[in-house]
C-alpha cells in the first residue's frame, strides 16, 4: 500500500468512535494494517476475563501497555511465572513463544487496560473485528486470540 492510496493517512488514536467492539465482552480495539507490519490499539476493560495461553506461528508481537497494567504468562508453559507490566513496559513475543494467561487491570481513570500490540507480518484475522482470531492453543488447537 502507498500512502497516497489511504483514504486517510492521517490517524487520531484517541478517538472513540474509531473503536471497534470485538466478539469478546470488555475488548474494543482500532487497527492500523501496512503491507509488512500491523498496529493494534487495544481497549480492555478491567477484569475483563476469557485470556487463554497461546502462540502465533507466523506472526511476531511486540506489546506496550500504555495504561492500567497486564500480568501474564510468557515463555515456557510449564514456569507458572507471572510478570506485571505496567504503563510504559513493554514485552515481546516472538514468533512461536506461549504468551496470555491475562488478567487486564484498568486505570484510575478509564477503568482500562490500554495495549498497543504491534506484529509482523499482518495478521489477517485482525482485519475483522468480529472474525475468530487464528492463534495455536496449549491443546494444539487453532483458535481464538488474546493479547
Amino acid at each position: 500500500m502507498k500512502l497516497d492510496e489511504l483514504t486517510n493517512q492521517y490517524c487520531y488514536f484517541f478517538e472513540e468512535d474509531a473503536f471497534e467492539e470485538t466478539t469478546r465482552d470488555g475488548f474494543r480495539r482500532r487497527v492500523i494494517t501496512g503491507d509488512r507490519l500491523q498496529l493494534c490499539f487495544w481497549r480492555i476493560a478491567g477484569g475483563a476475563t476469557g485470556s487463554y495461553m497461546h502462540q502465533h506461528d507466523a506472526h511476531e508481537q511486540l506489546g506496550i501497555i500504555m495504561r492500567g497494567s497486564l500480568d501474564f504468562r510468557i515463555g515456557d508453559v510449564a514456569d507458572d511465572t507471572r510478570q506485571v507490566l505496567r504503563a510504559g513496559e513493554i514485552y515481546l513475543a516472538p514468533t512461536g513463544i506461549w504468551h496470555g494467561d491475562s488478567i487486564f487491570v484498568g486505570d484510575d481513570e478509564y477503568d482500562e487496560c490500554w495495549i498497543l500490540d504491534v506484529f509482523s507480518p499482518p495478521r489477517d484475522d485482525l482485519r475483522d473485528a468480529q472474525a475468530e482470531p487464528e492463534v495455536i492453543r496449549l491443546s494444539g488447537e487453532l483458535s481464538g486470540d488474546e493479547s
